[in-house]
Protein backbone atom coordinates (compact mmCIF):
# COMPACT_ATOMS: atom_id res chain seq x y z
CA UNK A 1 0.00 0.00 0.00
CA UNK A 2 0.74 3.63 -0.61
CA UNK A 3 -0.51 7.06 -0.17
CA UNK A 4 -0.32 10.11 -2.07
CA UNK A 5 -1.70 13.64 -1.14
CA UNK A 6 -3.11 15.80 -3.75
CA UNK A 7 -3.92 19.59 -3.34
CA UNK A 8 -5.13 21.84 -6.17
CA UNK A 9 -4.51 24.97 -6.67
CA UNK A 10 -7.38 27.35 -6.45
CA UNK A 11 -6.80 29.68 -9.85
CA UNK A 12 -5.48 28.25 -13.35
CA UNK A 13 -3.27 31.71 -13.71
CA UNK A 14 -1.13 30.32 -10.72
CA UNK A 15 -1.26 26.93 -11.14
CA UNK A 16 1.80 26.42 -13.65
CA UNK A 17 3.60 28.67 -11.17
CA UNK A 18 2.65 26.76 -8.42
CA UNK A 19 3.86 23.77 -9.98
CA UNK A 20 7.05 25.28 -11.39
CA UNK A 21 7.58 26.32 -7.31
CA UNK A 22 5.82 23.80 -5.15
CA UNK A 23 5.49 20.60 -6.87
CA UNK A 24 8.59 17.71 -6.85
CA UNK A 25 9.12 18.05 -10.39
CA UNK A 26 8.78 21.35 -10.86
CA UNK A 27 8.21 21.00 -14.55
CA UNK A 28 6.37 23.60 -17.30
CA UNK A 29 3.55 21.42 -19.56
CA UNK A 30 2.50 18.06 -19.38
CA UNK A 31 4.35 15.31 -18.34
CA UNK A 32 4.93 11.27 -16.93
CA UNK A 33 6.20 10.73 -13.30
CA UNK A 34 6.82 6.82 -12.62
CA UNK A 35 6.63 6.47 -8.74
CA UNK A 36 9.01 3.08 -7.92
CA UNK A 37 7.84 0.66 -4.98
CA UNK A 38 9.21 -2.37 -4.34
CA UNK A 39 5.43 -3.35 -5.14
CA UNK A 40 5.08 -2.28 -8.48
CA UNK A 41 4.73 1.14 -10.29
CA UNK A 42 2.38 4.12 -10.49
CA UNK A 43 1.85 6.52 -13.16
CA UNK A 44 1.32 9.70 -12.70
CA UNK A 45 0.67 12.09 -15.87
CA UNK A 46 -0.30 15.76 -15.76
CA UNK A 47 -2.56 16.69 -18.64
CA UNK A 48 -1.37 20.63 -18.97
CA UNK A 49 -3.96 22.44 -20.70
CA UNK A 50 -3.17 26.23 -19.36
CA UNK A 51 -3.63 28.63 -22.26
CA UNK A 52 0.15 29.86 -24.02
CA UNK A 53 0.04 32.96 -23.87
CA UNK A 54 -3.02 32.86 -21.04
CA UNK A 55 -5.33 35.95 -21.48
CA UNK A 56 -7.17 37.36 -18.35
CA UNK A 57 -10.30 36.69 -17.53
CA UNK A 58 -12.74 35.41 -18.34
CA UNK A 59 -11.43 34.04 -22.05
CA UNK A 60 -9.01 31.75 -19.96
CA UNK A 61 -11.80 29.66 -18.39
CA UNK A 62 -11.27 26.82 -20.86
CA UNK A 63 -8.46 25.17 -21.42
CA UNK A 64 -7.10 24.15 -24.58
CA UNK A 65 -4.30 20.89 -25.70
CA UNK A 66 -3.38 20.92 -29.65
CA UNK A 67 -2.61 18.30 -31.51
CA UNK A 68 0.93 17.80 -30.66
CA UNK A 69 0.20 18.21 -27.16
CA UNK A 70 -2.64 15.57 -27.56
CA UNK A 71 -0.05 13.70 -29.17
CA UNK A 72 2.41 13.81 -26.26
CA UNK A 73 -0.35 12.39 -24.01
CA UNK A 74 -0.97 9.55 -26.04
CA UNK A 75 2.70 8.19 -25.82
CA UNK A 76 2.08 8.82 -21.67
CA UNK A 77 -0.56 7.00 -21.85
CA UNK A 78 1.01 3.94 -23.51
CA UNK A 79 4.14 4.16 -21.11
CA UNK A 80 1.68 4.01 -18.47
CA UNK A 81 0.43 0.53 -19.22
CA UNK A 82 3.45 -0.76 -17.78
CA UNK A 83 2.73 0.33 -14.58
CA UNK A 84 0.63 -1.12 -11.73
CA UNK A 85 -2.17 1.79 -12.44
CA UNK A 86 -2.35 5.33 -13.39
CA UNK A 87 -3.65 8.57 -12.65
CA UNK A 88 -3.98 11.70 -14.39
CA UNK A 89 -4.87 15.69 -13.27
CA UNK A 90 -5.07 18.50 -14.18
CA UNK A 91 -6.62 21.86 -13.54
CA UNK A 92 -9.20 22.08 -16.11
CA UNK A 93 -12.13 19.42 -15.90
CA UNK A 94 -12.52 17.50 -19.14
CA UNK A 95 -15.89 19.25 -19.68
CA UNK A 96 -13.77 23.05 -19.87
CA UNK A 97 -10.77 21.89 -22.50
CA UNK A 98 -10.86 21.63 -25.50
CA UNK A 99 -9.36 19.60 -27.94
CA UNK A 100 -8.95 17.67 -30.96
CA UNK A 101 -11.19 14.28 -31.83
CA UNK A 102 -11.34 12.18 -30.35
CA UNK A 103 -11.10 14.20 -27.33
CA UNK A 104 -9.03 14.41 -23.73
CA UNK A 105 -10.90 11.79 -22.23
CA UNK A 106 -10.17 8.71 -25.17
CA UNK A 107 -6.23 9.70 -24.18
CA UNK A 108 -6.99 8.99 -20.52
CA UNK A 109 -9.14 5.90 -20.70
CA UNK A 110 -6.55 3.29 -19.19
CA UNK A 111 -6.06 5.43 -15.79
CA UNK A 112 -8.32 4.53 -13.13
CA UNK A 113 -9.18 8.70 -12.39
CA UNK A 114 -8.70 11.87 -13.43
CA UNK A 115 -7.90 14.78 -10.91
CA UNK A 116 -8.71 18.45 -11.16
CA UNK A 117 -10.22 21.31 -9.84
CA UNK A 118 -11.17 24.43 -11.52
CA UNK A 119 -15.04 24.99 -11.37
CA UNK A 120 -14.50 23.11 -7.47
CA UNK A 121 -17.87 23.02 -5.61
CA UNK A 122 -19.35 25.76 -7.93
CA UNK A 123 -19.54 28.34 -5.10
CA UNK A 124 -20.87 25.96 -2.64
CA UNK A 125 -23.99 24.43 -5.04
CA UNK A 126 -22.13 21.16 -5.56
CA UNK A 127 -19.94 19.86 -2.70
CA UNK A 128 -19.65 16.63 -4.28
CA UNK A 129 -18.44 16.95 -8.28
CA UNK A 130 -17.48 13.52 -9.21
CA UNK A 131 -18.66 11.55 -11.93
CA UNK A 132 -17.28 8.87 -14.52
CA UNK A 133 -16.08 8.69 -18.06
CA UNK A 134 -17.70 6.69 -20.82
CA UNK A 135 -14.52 4.98 -20.56
CA UNK A 136 -14.44 3.63 -17.16
CA UNK A 137 -12.25 6.85 -15.94
CA UNK A 138 -13.36 8.61 -12.32
CA UNK A 139 -13.21 12.13 -12.71
CA UNK A 140 -13.01 14.07 -9.22
CA UNK A 141 -13.05 17.24 -8.91
CA UNK A 142 -11.62 19.11 -5.57
CA UNK A 143 -12.97 21.81 -3.43
CA UNK A 144 -10.93 24.78 -3.38
CA UNK A 145 -7.31 25.29 -0.84
CA UNK A 146 -7.26 28.80 -1.28
CA UNK A 147 -11.10 29.90 0.48
CA UNK A 148 -11.87 26.54 1.66
CA UNK A 149 -8.91 24.77 2.74
CA UNK A 150 -9.98 21.53 0.94
CA UNK A 151 -7.41 18.67 0.52
CA UNK A 152 -7.46 14.98 -0.94
CA UNK A 153 -5.75 11.86 0.63
CA UNK A 154 -4.95 8.73 -2.21
CA UNK A 155 -4.26 5.73 -1.26
CA UNK A 156 -3.70 2.40 -3.78
CA UNK A 157 -4.17 -0.68 -1.55
CA UNK A 158 -3.67 -3.88 -3.43
CA UNK A 159 -4.16 -1.38 -6.65
CA UNK A 160 -7.29 -0.68 -5.57
CA UNK A 161 -7.76 3.21 -5.97
CA UNK A 162 -9.67 5.04 -2.59
CA UNK A 163 -9.59 8.58 -1.56
CA UNK A 164 -10.81 10.91 1.23
CA UNK A 165 -12.00 14.52 0.87
CA UNK A 166 -11.12 16.56 4.03
CA UNK A 167 -10.67 19.66 5.35
CA UNK A 168 -7.72 21.13 7.16
CA UNK A 169 -7.12 21.39 10.57
CA UNK A 170 -10.61 18.89 10.59
CA UNK A 171 -8.95 16.00 13.06
CA UNK A 172 -9.22 12.66 13.33
CA UNK A 173 -8.76 12.19 9.36
CA UNK A 174 -10.32 8.82 7.95
CA UNK A 175 -9.93 6.88 4.92
CA UNK A 176 -11.25 3.31 4.10
CA UNK A 177 -9.17 1.38 1.69
CA UNK A 178 -10.44 -1.99 1.99
CA UNK A 179 -13.25 -2.62 1.52
CA UNK A 180 -13.61 0.10 -1.29
CA UNK A 181 -16.32 2.75 -1.75
CA UNK A 182 -18.58 0.98 -4.14
CA UNK A 183 -19.60 3.93 -6.14
CA UNK A 184 -15.86 4.38 -7.19
CA UNK A 185 -14.98 1.21 -8.46
CA UNK A 186 -13.40 0.87 -11.99
CA UNK A 187 -14.16 -3.47 -12.85
CA UNK A 188 -12.02 -2.79 -16.50
CA UNK A 189 -8.77 -1.56 -14.73
CA UNK A 190 -8.78 -2.38 -10.76
CA UNK A 191 -8.22 -6.17 -9.46
CA UNK A 192 -11.78 -6.05 -7.59
CA UNK A 193 -11.63 -9.77 -6.70
CA UNK A 194 -8.50 -9.11 -4.32
CA UNK A 195 -11.35 -7.41 -1.92
CA UNK A 196 -13.33 -11.10 -2.05
CA UNK A 197 -9.93 -13.08 -1.21
CA UNK A 198 -8.55 -10.27 1.33
CA UNK A 199 -8.55 -11.20 5.16
CA UNK A 200 -8.63 -7.44 6.84
CA UNK A 201 -10.58 -4.49 6.93
CA UNK A 202 -7.66 -1.71 6.33
CA UNK A 203 -8.31 2.31 7.17
CA UNK A 204 -5.91 5.15 7.11
CA UNK A 205 -6.53 7.23 10.07
CA UNK A 206 -4.19 10.04 11.04
CA UNK A 207 -4.54 13.22 13.59
CA UNK A 208 -1.96 15.62 15.20
CA UNK A 209 -2.55 13.15 18.70
CA UNK A 210 -2.46 9.65 19.27
CA UNK A 211 -5.03 7.60 17.91
CA UNK A 212 -6.67 5.44 20.49
CA UNK A 213 -9.50 3.69 18.98
CA UNK A 214 -11.08 2.39 15.92
CA UNK A 215 -14.34 1.24 15.71
CA UNK A 216 -15.76 -0.66 12.65
CA UNK A 217 -19.13 -1.90 12.28
CA UNK A 218 -20.54 -3.01 8.82
CA UNK A 219 -25.19 -2.69 7.89
CA UNK A 220 -25.32 -1.66 11.49
CA UNK A 221 -23.16 -5.00 13.29
CA UNK A 222 -20.09 -3.88 15.21
CA UNK A 223 -17.38 -5.66 14.31
CA UNK A 224 -15.12 -4.53 16.72
CA UNK A 225 -11.96 -2.42 17.46
CA UNK A 226 -9.11 -2.58 14.58
CA UNK A 227 -5.41 -2.89 15.72
CA UNK A 228 -2.84 -0.63 14.40
CA UNK A 229 -0.63 -2.07 11.46
CA UNK A 230 2.27 0.29 11.72
CA UNK A 231 1.40 3.87 10.76
CA UNK A 232 -1.51 5.33 9.66
CA UNK A 233 -2.74 1.54 8.84
CA UNK A 234 -5.27 0.00 11.12
CA UNK A 235 -6.68 -3.71 10.58
CA UNK A 236 -9.38 -5.87 11.77
CA UNK A 237 -10.10 -9.37 10.93
CA UNK A 238 -13.12 -9.76 8.57
CA UNK A 239 -15.29 -12.76 6.62
CA UNK A 240 -15.42 -11.19 2.86
CA UNK A 241 -17.99 -14.03 2.17
CA UNK A 242 -20.64 -13.12 4.53
CA UNK A 243 -21.18 -9.53 2.02
CA UNK A 244 -20.72 -11.14 -1.55
CA UNK A 245 -24.09 -10.22 -2.91
CA UNK A 246 -25.80 -6.91 -2.53
CA UNK A 247 -24.70 -3.56 -1.12
CA UNK A 248 -23.20 -2.94 2.33
CA UNK A 249 -22.39 -0.51 4.28
CA UNK A 250 -19.37 -0.17 6.43
CA UNK A 251 -18.87 3.06 9.40
CA UNK A 252 -15.69 3.30 11.15
CA UNK A 253 -15.61 5.68 14.47
CA UNK A 254 -11.80 6.85 14.89
CA UNK A 255 -10.88 9.15 18.43
CA UNK A 256 -7.86 10.40 19.38
CA UNK A 257 -5.98 11.58 22.27
CA UNK A 258 -7.15 15.16 22.12
CA UNK A 259 -11.14 13.75 22.98
CA UNK A 260 -11.29 14.25 19.29
CA UNK A 261 -13.83 11.40 16.80
CA UNK A 262 -14.51 11.80 13.27
CA UNK A 263 -16.70 9.17 11.30
CA UNK A 264 -16.57 7.57 8.08
CA UNK A 265 -19.75 5.86 6.29
CA UNK A 266 -19.62 4.47 2.47
CA UNK A 267 -21.25 1.76 0.81
CA UNK A 268 -18.82 -1.31 -0.57
CA UNK A 269 -20.26 -4.27 -2.76
CA UNK A 270 -18.33 -7.65 -3.81
CA UNK A 271 -19.83 -8.11 -6.68
CA UNK A 272 -18.49 -6.91 -10.04
CA UNK A 273 -21.59 -5.43 -11.79
CA UNK A 274 -23.20 -3.67 -8.89
CA UNK A 275 -21.70 0.14 -9.01
CA UNK A 276 -23.83 2.53 -8.01
CA UNK A 277 -23.46 5.76 -11.08
CA UNK A 278 -23.39 9.20 -10.37
CA UNK A 279 -25.93 11.55 -10.35
CA UNK A 280 -27.17 13.27 -13.62
CA UNK A 281 -26.18 17.09 -12.65
CA UNK A 282 -22.57 15.62 -11.61
CA UNK A 283 -22.20 14.27 -14.68
CA UNK A 284 -23.66 16.50 -17.40
CA UNK A 285 -21.28 19.39 -15.34
CA UNK A 286 -18.49 17.36 -15.70
CA UNK A 287 -18.69 14.97 -18.63
CA UNK A 288 -20.31 17.64 -21.03
CA UNK A 289 -18.24 19.72 -23.65
CA UNK A 290 -19.57 22.66 -23.04
CA UNK A 291 -17.55 24.93 -25.61
CA UNK A 292 -19.11 22.74 -28.26
CA UNK A 293 -22.73 23.36 -26.70
CA UNK A 294 -21.67 27.51 -26.59
CA UNK A 295 -20.76 26.91 -30.40
CA UNK A 296 -24.04 25.36 -31.17
CA UNK A 297 -26.24 27.68 -29.30
CA UNK A 298 -24.33 30.82 -30.36
CA UNK A 299 -24.19 29.71 -34.43
CA UNK A 300 -28.53 28.91 -33.77
CA UNK A 301 -29.41 32.17 -31.95
CA UNK A 302 -27.49 34.44 -34.39
CA UNK A 303 -28.69 32.70 -37.60
CA UNK A 304 -32.48 33.28 -35.87
CA UNK A 305 -31.82 36.71 -35.10
CA UNK A 306 -29.96 37.63 -38.73
CA UNK A 307 -32.63 35.32 -40.02
CA UNK A 308 -35.86 37.04 -39.26
CA UNK A 309 -34.48 40.69 -39.98
CA UNK A 310 -33.62 39.29 -43.58
CA UNK A 311 -37.48 37.39 -43.91
CA UNK A 312 -39.19 40.30 -43.08
CA UNK A 313 -37.03 42.46 -45.37
CA UNK A 314 -37.55 40.86 -48.52
CA UNK A 315 -40.18 37.88 -47.81
CA UNK A 316 -43.96 38.29 -46.90
CA UNK A 317 -45.07 36.91 -43.55
CA UNK A 318 -49.03 37.30 -43.29
CA UNK A 319 -51.11 35.88 -41.06
CA UNK A 320 -54.56 34.93 -40.26
CA UNK A 321 -54.61 35.42 -36.69
CA UNK A 322 -54.57 38.83 -35.26
CA UNK A 323 -52.20 38.46 -32.49
CA UNK A 324 -49.66 36.78 -34.52
CA UNK A 325 -50.43 39.52 -37.15
CA UNK A 326 -49.12 42.11 -35.01
CA UNK A 327 -45.97 40.85 -34.35
CA UNK A 328 -45.16 40.26 -37.88
CA UNK A 329 -46.51 43.65 -38.68
CA UNK A 330 -43.95 44.97 -35.75
CA UNK A 331 -40.86 42.49 -37.72
CA UNK A 332 -41.80 44.19 -41.31
CA UNK A 333 -41.65 47.90 -39.49
CA UNK A 334 -37.92 47.61 -38.29
CA UNK A 335 -36.92 45.35 -41.09
CA UNK A 336 -38.21 47.55 -43.82
CA UNK A 337 -37.22 51.19 -42.24
CA UNK A 338 -33.50 51.61 -43.41
CA UNK A 339 -32.00 52.92 -40.02
CA UNK A 340 -33.11 50.11 -38.19
CA UNK A 341 -32.46 47.11 -40.80
CA UNK A 342 -28.98 48.21 -41.58
CA UNK A 343 -27.72 49.02 -37.64
CA UNK A 344 -29.36 46.29 -36.57
CA UNK A 345 -27.99 43.99 -39.38
CA UNK A 346 -24.39 45.91 -38.70
CA UNK A 347 -24.53 44.86 -35.42
CA UNK A 348 -25.16 41.04 -35.12
CA UNK A 349 -23.16 40.68 -38.21
CA UNK A 350 -20.05 42.47 -36.17
CA UNK A 351 -21.63 40.12 -32.87
CA UNK A 352 -21.29 37.06 -35.27
CA UNK A 353 -17.77 37.43 -36.95
CA UNK A 354 -16.07 40.00 -34.82
CA UNK A 355 -14.03 42.21 -33.54
CA UNK A 356 -15.58 42.21 -30.18
CA UNK A 357 -12.61 44.37 -28.82
CA UNK A 358 -9.44 45.22 -29.56
CA UNK A 359 -6.97 45.64 -26.27
CA UNK A 360 -4.40 44.39 -23.90
CA UNK A 361 -5.33 40.81 -23.74
CA UNK A 362 -2.50 40.48 -21.73
CA UNK A 363 -0.48 43.12 -19.11
CA UNK A 364 2.07 44.57 -22.53
CA UNK A 365 0.67 42.43 -25.27
CA UNK A 366 -2.45 43.52 -27.29
CA UNK A 367 -5.15 41.23 -28.79
CA UNK A 368 -8.04 41.12 -30.92
CA UNK A 369 -10.89 39.03 -29.28
CA UNK A 370 -13.83 38.07 -31.76
CA UNK A 371 -16.51 35.00 -31.08
CA UNK A 372 -14.45 31.85 -32.96
CA UNK A 373 -11.26 32.62 -30.83
CA UNK A 374 -8.70 35.60 -29.89
CA UNK A 375 -5.37 36.67 -31.15
CA UNK A 376 -2.66 37.67 -28.86
CA UNK A 377 0.97 38.87 -30.38
CA UNK A 378 0.43 36.41 -33.51
CA UNK A 379 -1.26 33.60 -31.74
CA UNK A 380 -4.80 32.07 -31.76
CA UNK A 381 -6.84 30.54 -29.24
CA UNK A 382 -9.33 28.86 -30.80
CA UNK A 383 -13.11 30.15 -29.43
CA UNK A 384 -14.40 28.64 -25.99
CA UNK A 385 -16.05 30.88 -23.80
CA UNK A 386 -16.42 33.27 -26.31
CA UNK A 387 -19.17 31.80 -27.46
CA UNK A 388 -21.03 31.49 -24.14
CA UNK A 389 -20.20 34.94 -23.91
CA UNK A 390 -22.18 35.51 -27.41
CA UNK A 391 -24.75 33.76 -26.18
CA UNK A 392 -25.51 35.95 -23.42
CA UNK A 393 -24.79 39.03 -25.54
CA UNK A 394 -27.53 37.81 -27.72
CA UNK A 395 -29.99 36.56 -25.14
CA UNK A 396 -29.48 39.78 -23.29
CA UNK A 397 -29.01 42.56 -25.65
CA UNK A 398 -29.00 41.87 -29.39
CA UNK A 399 -32.45 40.29 -29.55
CA UNK A 400 -33.67 42.65 -26.77
CA UNK A 401 -33.15 45.27 -28.02
CA UNK A 402 -34.77 44.02 -31.67
CA UNK A 403 -38.00 42.90 -29.79
CA UNK A 404 -38.18 46.33 -27.74
CA UNK A 405 -37.80 48.33 -31.27
CA UNK A 406 -40.09 46.45 -32.71
CA UNK A 407 -42.64 47.08 -29.68
CA UNK A 408 -41.81 51.09 -29.72
CA UNK A 409 -41.98 51.39 -33.93
CA UNK A 410 -45.19 49.76 -33.54
CA UNK A 411 -46.53 52.12 -31.10
CA UNK A 412 -45.73 54.81 -32.96
CA UNK A 413 -47.45 53.49 -36.24
CA UNK A 414 -50.57 53.71 -34.69
CA UNK A 415 -50.19 57.24 -33.62
CA UNK A 416 -48.58 57.09 -29.99
CA UNK A 417 -45.43 58.99 -28.73
CA UNK A 418 -43.23 58.09 -25.78
CA UNK A 419 -45.19 60.37 -23.27
CA UNK A 420 -48.65 59.37 -24.50
CA UNK A 421 -47.75 55.94 -23.34
CA UNK A 422 -48.03 56.63 -19.67
CA UNK A 423 -51.69 58.66 -20.13
CA UNK A 424 -53.29 55.24 -21.61
CA UNK A 425 -55.66 54.10 -19.26
CA UNK A 426 -55.50 50.82 -17.81
CA UNK A 427 -51.26 50.46 -19.80
CA UNK A 428 -49.35 52.58 -17.57
CA UNK A 429 -48.12 49.67 -15.38
CA UNK A 430 -47.48 47.58 -18.74
CA UNK A 431 -46.04 49.99 -20.47
CA UNK A 432 -43.70 51.65 -17.80
CA UNK A 433 -42.49 47.34 -17.31
CA UNK A 434 -41.34 47.46 -21.22
CA UNK A 435 -39.08 50.29 -20.50
CA UNK A 436 -37.80 49.59 -16.89
CA UNK A 437 -36.57 46.39 -18.44
CA UNK A 438 -35.15 47.66 -21.82
CA UNK A 439 -33.37 50.23 -19.51
CA UNK A 440 -31.80 47.40 -17.03
CA UNK A 441 -30.60 45.88 -20.35
CA UNK A 442 -28.75 48.98 -21.17
CA UNK A 443 -27.52 49.40 -18.10
CA UNK A 444 -26.01 45.70 -17.94
CA UNK A 445 -24.69 46.87 -21.83
CA UNK A 446 -22.94 49.87 -20.11
CA UNK A 447 -21.69 48.00 -17.17
CA UNK A 448 -20.06 45.60 -19.83
CA UNK A 449 -18.65 48.71 -21.07
CA UNK A 450 -17.36 49.47 -17.74
CA UNK A 451 -15.22 45.90 -17.21
CA UNK A 452 -13.47 46.18 -20.65
CA UNK A 453 -12.28 49.76 -19.32
CA UNK A 454 -11.23 47.91 -15.72
CA UNK A 455 -9.66 44.81 -17.18
CA UNK A 456 -8.26 45.36 -20.60
CA UNK A 457 -7.82 49.43 -20.54
CA UNK A 458 -8.90 52.38 -22.56
CA UNK A 459 -8.27 51.17 -25.93
CA UNK A 460 -10.50 47.75 -25.45
CA UNK A 461 -12.90 50.56 -24.28
CA UNK A 462 -13.01 52.81 -27.63
CA UNK A 463 -12.63 50.12 -29.81
CA UNK A 464 -15.18 48.20 -29.05
CA UNK A 465 -17.63 47.40 -31.37
CA UNK A 466 -20.03 44.95 -29.87
CA UNK A 467 -19.53 46.85 -25.98
CA UNK A 468 -19.22 50.46 -26.16
CA UNK A 469 -20.62 51.34 -29.81
CA UNK A 470 -23.12 49.26 -29.29
CA UNK A 471 -24.24 50.80 -26.60
CA UNK A 472 -24.01 54.52 -28.35
CA UNK A 473 -25.62 52.58 -31.16
CA UNK A 474 -28.50 51.53 -29.02
CA UNK A 475 -28.99 54.93 -27.71
CA UNK A 476 -29.62 56.57 -30.98
CA UNK A 477 -32.23 53.72 -32.27
CA UNK A 478 -34.24 53.92 -29.11
CA UNK A 479 -34.40 57.81 -29.98
CA UNK A 480 -35.10 57.62 -33.21
CA UNK A 481 -37.89 55.31 -33.12
CA UNK A 482 -39.72 57.49 -30.53
CA UNK A 483 -39.20 61.02 -32.24
CA UNK A 484 -38.62 59.97 -35.64
CA UNK A 485 -40.74 60.24 -38.10
CA UNK A 486 -44.26 58.35 -38.04
CA UNK A 487 -43.52 54.53 -39.71
CA UNK A 488 -46.62 53.27 -42.22
CA UNK A 489 -47.30 50.37 -42.94
CA UNK A 490 -50.36 50.82 -45.87
CA UNK A 491 -49.01 48.13 -48.03
CA UNK A 492 -48.21 45.43 -45.12
CA UNK A 493 -51.77 45.94 -43.45
CA UNK A 494 -53.07 45.14 -47.15
CA UNK A 495 -51.12 42.15 -47.58
CA UNK A 496 -52.30 40.96 -44.24
CA UNK A 497 -56.19 41.62 -44.64
CA UNK A 498 -55.97 40.17 -47.81
CA UNK A 499 -54.41 36.55 -46.75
Amino acid sequence: MNHVAHIDSSSSSSSSISSRKYSANQKVGSFHYVHKTPFGNYSFVCADATLTPGPKRPYNFFGILNQTQMDLLDKFRAESLKSNQSIWFGHYTTSTVVSPSPGVRDVMRSAVAYLCGHLHTLGGLMPVLHSRHPQGTLELELGDWMDNRRYRVLAFDHDLLSFSDLKFEQWPAVLITNPKDAQYLHPGVEPLGRMRRSTHIRILAFSEAAITAVHVSIDGEPLGKCLPAGGPLYVLLWDPSLYLTGLHTIRVKVEDAAGRSSVREQHFTLENDLTPSFGFVQSFILLTDHYILGRVAFIVMMLLNIGVLLAFRFLSVPSRRAAYSQVCMSLHLVSTMDTFFYSLLLFNLCTALGPWFIGELIDGHSGACFAFGVFIDGHFLEGSLTYVVGVVQLLFFNMPLTLYLCWSLHHRCRGSTFRSHFLRPGCRWRTLAVHVFMLLLLTWQAHSCYFLLETYGPTAFFLSPVRTWALGLSLILVYRAWTGPTPLLREHSKSVSSS
